[in-house]
């Protein structure tokens, strides 16, 4: 029953305060800012290696040039790609470690390469590296 001088049903007067919402988001927000500032690049000690003069180099490994002709030498006669892999083997059996390093004239082609690098891989070479010079 209504009573006299009631006017309608009760309207509440209800409000979402949000401004614990903001604050958290704000709270939130400094936390990730904060801890992006503390993550650091590893830092390490690196010693640097000491380079081998070219001698060392051809005592110490095994050495294919590629010409812009498209040739590959070892020891100053063209083997040709199917001598790569035979060389490799003769050679890693003596040291299974022995690196091969492949010195490639700037317009030699890139796919000769590639394959000098994978006849080497597949006949046992454990480390294959490639020579640049200083420019």
């Amino acid at each position: 029953m209504k009573r006299f001088g009631a006017s309608g049903p009760e309207e509440d007067d209800t409000e979402v305060d949000i401004s614990p919402l903001i604050d958290c988001v704000f709270i939130l927000l400094i936390f990730f800012i904060v801890t992006t500032v503390f993550v650091k690049m590893p830092d390490a000690d690196v010693s640097q290696p000491v380079s081998l003069s070219l001698e060392q180099l051809e005592k110490e490994s095994i050495f294919f040039a590629v010409t812009a002709e498209g040739n590959i030498v070892y020891g100053g006669d063209n083997v040709g790609l199917s001598g790569v892999r035979q060389i490799v083997k003769r050679m890693t059996k003596k040291d299974e470690n022995l690196p091969v390093v492949i010195k490639a004239d700037a317009g030699a082609p890139y796919g000769l390469v590639t394959k000098v690098q994978d006849e080497a891989n597949l006949g046992g070479a454990m480390k294959v590296s490639f020579a640049m010079s200083k420019n």
